[in-house]
This record gives structure tokens, C-alpha cells and sequence, in this order.
């Protein structure tokens, strides 16, 4: 009997301690200090820095011109080398002229043969009209004289405008630089046949100075609008050569395409760059280098604070023991780092690690705080 109640006793105090232990657990979930997430945190804080945009350019020539036969023939001589700096004006190329020049000369002699025609038969018309002053010609006799005059006359314009044509091909048997700059490779050799527009002969491009295209989308024509009609920085447009290398030169902005793709939605920018050296050659392919508004002192953060969400970005602002969810606008990427426009203040601490695990209200245990490196340059 004793052994029984033992074992009663036993079995109602077991449920008692189990539930006290429980209870001590339970209260420890509802703790608030158990809740808090483990954070490091930085202080924002004013660097000062030189923000840029990049684009991929292309070298282009500020003119081109393709040379190709205007009469037909054969090359009888090449006057320059391949990739040779040419003049304006400087002999390039001669298409066999024996032809042209007979022609030449023949309408010339026409010329001279229908001047001579027209001094006859305006001679005789000056005799009729003495003679028909005194009624001793018939008068049909004059107006066929007057005809024949004017006849000549036309004669004559006719010839002087056959003159002017085969002057224009002679003169085309020679093909002149149209400008000064840098002629390409030969096409083709002496004694080949050509005829009017084929085959290309060669392409002539000026050198200095030169220009970089490159393509913004229709969200940034403004900002570049403003730069056109603005004053432009010296350093506002820069290049980056494909060794790393900057280029010694900067640019200026020449012009913007007239209208923006309907299909891509962007337009072409054309910078300006002197070229002494000719290191810039058409075709090359660079980095074009825009300063932005990021320049001088703006607040700069570590870009692991930065998170996503359907497009928008926002950090984590400590605020007491918890932290709240903050949107920002966020401009120039610095390697780690990144300039905040808008959102933040100089002085607020926010959360560097431990982002993963916070929410808006989340409460937090701030660790270390983080010290920002000063920043020089950036590219966005």
C-alpha cells in the first residue's frame, strides 16, 4: 500500500516539473534580447570623390570618303603608297587620259568652228539689213538671215557646253585627295580596268582631330542636352585605351543623332578628340569615360548594405535596438563601395552584415562598426 502511493505521488509531481522547465523555455523565446540578430553596422559618412559613367566607343573618322572611278579606263598610275598622309588636293590615282584629252581638244575645235560659223552668218546678216533699208532684198531673204544667226548662236552654246563636259571627264581621269589625311590600301594595281563607281579604289580618312561615338538610352538625352548647350569641364569626357592606358587628351561633345532608334531607344553621341600622335585609329574600340553629378563631397557606403527589391534599393538604419527599412537612390559604383543622392544623412549608422537576416522592425545587437577607406575616383 505504501509502495502504491509512492508511486501517485510521484506520477502527479513529474507533469509539474515538466511544465515548469516549459514554461522557462517558453519565456526565454519570448525574451527580446534572445531575438536580437547579431549586426556589424557603418557610419555614414562624406568622401570626397570624382564620379564617371562608361560607355563602350568607337573610334570614328570626322571624314571619310570611299574613291572610286568617275569614267571608265585603265589606272595608268598610282602616285602614293599604301597608308600614306596625303594633302588636299595631292594627285592619288590617273586613269588612262588619251581619250579624255582628244575629246577635249575636239570640242574645243567645235567650239571654234561654230564661233567662226556664227561671225559669217552675222556678217551677212548686217549686209541684208542694208539692203533692206533701200527695199533691194526681199524681206523673206532677212528673216532667214536673222534665223541662221540665232541658229549659230545655239551652235555655239552647244559646243562651249560639250567643252564643259569633257573638261569634267578629263578632269576626273585624275582623282585628287579631297582632303588632307591618311589614304588606306590600294585596291587596285596599274593597269586595271575600271568604270564609273567601281571598283573602290581606296579610302581616305582625316586624323586630327578624331572622334569616339558611343550610344545613351533615351532616359539620358537630357543630361546630355544640358551639356551641349552648358559650359563643358575640361575633364568631362575622357577615354580609356584597351591596354588600361588613359588617353592624354580629353574631348568635347560634337554632336548628338537627330532622333532616338525606335527599335533599340537610344541615340549616338559624338565626342571630339585631338589626335597629334594618331594613336586613335578608325575602328578601334574604347571606353568612354563621362564625369556625373557625383563629384566632390557626397555620402559614401560599403555596396554589401545595399539591398533589392522589385527594382528599388534600401538599406537597413539602426534606430534605437531595431533597425527600419530604408529606400535610397544610389548614384557612382566605387569597386566596394557606392555614392548614396538621396535617402541617407551624414551620421546615421547602418547595417553592413547580418543584412540577410533583418526586416522592417527587426530588432538588432549591434557588434563592430565599420571604418569607410576615403575613395578617389569611381565608374558607374
Amino acid at each position: 500500500m505504501k509502495s502504491k502511493c509512492v508511486w501517485l505521488a510521484a506520477a502527479i509531481i513529474s507533469p509539474t516539473i515538466l511544465m515548469s522547465c516549459g514554461g522557462d523555455q517558453a519565456g526565454q523565446q519570448m525574451n527580446p534580447a534572445a531575438m536580437a540578430v547579431p549586426v556589424n553596422t557603418y557610419k555614414v559618412t562624406e568622401q570626397s570623390v570624382t564620379g564617371k559613367d562608361t560607355y563602350p566607343g568607337t573610334v570614328t573618322a570626322l571624314q571619310e570618303v570611299e574613291l572610286r572611278p568617275q569614267v571608265s579606263g585603265y589606272i595608268t598610275d598610282i602616285y602614293v603608297q599604301d597608308g600614306q598622309r596625303v594633302k588636299k588636293g595631292q594627285k592619288l590615282y590617273e586613269i588612262d587620259r588619251n581619250k579624255y584629252q582628244a575629246s577635249y581638244q575636239q570640242a574645243q575645235a567645235n567650239v571654234a568652228s561654230a564661233q567662226a560659223n556664227l561671225a559669217r552668218v552675222q556678217k551677212d546678216l548686217e549686209r541684208y539689213e542694208r539692203l533692206a533699208e533701200r527695199d533691194a532684198i526681199a524681206k523673206q531673204q532677212l528673216d532667214y538671215a536673222r534665223t541662221e544667226v540665232q541658229t549659230a548662236k545655239a551652235q555655239v552654246a552647244s559646243a562651249q557646253a560639250q567643252v564643259r563636259s569633257v573638261s569634267t571627264d578629263l578632269g576626273y581621269s585624275v582623282i585628287n585627295a579631297p582632303f588632307d589625311g591618311t589614304i588606306g590600301i590600294s585596291q587596285v594595281r596599274v593597269g586595271a580596268q575600271v568604270s564609273p563607281g567601281q571598283p573602290l579604289l581606296n579610302t581616305i580618312s582625316s586624323t586630327d582631330p578624331i572622334s569616339v561615338d558611343f550610344v545613351i538610352n533615351e532616359q539620358e538625352l537630357g543630361r546630355f542636352n544640358a551639356l551641349r548647350q552648358g559650359n563643358q569641364p575640361d575633364s568631362l569626357f575622357t577615354i580609356t585605351l584597351n591596354n588600361g592606358e588613359v588617353y592624354p587628351h580629353n574631348g568635347k561633345l560634337l554632336a548628338i543623332d537627330r532622333a532616338i532608334g525606335r527599335q533599340s531607344g537610344t541615340t549616338t553621341v559624338r565626342i571630339q578628340f585631338p589626335n597629334p600622335e594618331e594613336r586613335l585609329i578608325p575602328g578601334m574600340t574604347v571606353t568612354m569615360n563621362v564625369l556625373n553629378q557625383d563629384i566632390g563631397d557626397q555620402l559614401v557606403i560599403p555596396f554589401k548594405a545595399v539591398t533589392e527589391q522589385l527594382g528599388e534599393f534600401f538599406v537597413y538604419v539602426v534606430q534605437g535596438d531595431s533597425v527600419v527599412q530604408q529606400t535610397v537612390q544610389l548614384g557612382t559604383r566605387f569597386k566596394r563601395d557606392i555614392v548614396v543622392r538621396e535617402g541617407l544623412k551624414e551620421g546615421q549608422q547602418i547595417v553592413t552584415e547580418g543584412v540577410q537576416r533583418l526586416r522592417h522592425g527587426a530588432k538588432v545587437q549591434v557588434g563592430d562598426q565599420q571604418q569607410q577607406q576615403p575613395q578617389a575616383s569611381g565608374q558607374k
